[in-house]
């Protein structure tokens, strides 16, 4: 049986791993791992080689994304399962990730001010101090 057209069409379009690595700039090392892992799904063989659908490279963007957003392989795993099975780990992962960005606005500020200070000893400023001070108490109830 042929297939239809659009069948076809993406068998014709199937890529090697060089191609693929080639065009998302993601070593085939790392896209033979993934597959391993079961982030990728096992190509299609034409003699022996791998073949990858046009679709890969979308799903290995989005693999590269979630990475640089600080997903662990587990948490990327997780993320690919239907919706219920996902929930838990996105709702932590957002938890998570906002306390990195109030922890990155302390060092940001941290940073400006011993910049500006001139106090020779930082952590004898009294500006620093109050600072340090504010960011370790509870923050108040809404």
């Amino acid at each position: 049986m042929a297939g239809t057209a659009e069948e076809q069409q993406e068998q014709s379009v199937r890529m090697t791993i060089g191609r693929l690595a080639e065009i998302t700039g993601v070593p085939a090392s790392a896209i033979r791992y993934w597959e391993r892992h079961g982030l990728l799904p096992a190509p299609e063989r034409e003699s022996g080689q791998r073949r990858y659908p046009p679709a890969a490279a979308e799903r290995i963007t989005v693999l590269r994304k979630c990475q640089q957003a600080g997903l662990t392989l587990a948490e990327i795993n997780e993320f690919q399962r239907e919706q219920p099975h996902r929930e838990a780990m996105i709702r932590a992962k957002i938890t998570e990730i906002e306390q990195r960005m109030i922890d990155l606005d302390h060092a940001h500020q941290l940073l400006t001010h011993a910049l500006k200070c001139s106090e020779e000893d930082i952590v004898s400023c009294p500006k620093f101090r109050e600072q340090m001070a504010a960011w370790q108490a509870p923050d108040p109830a809404p």
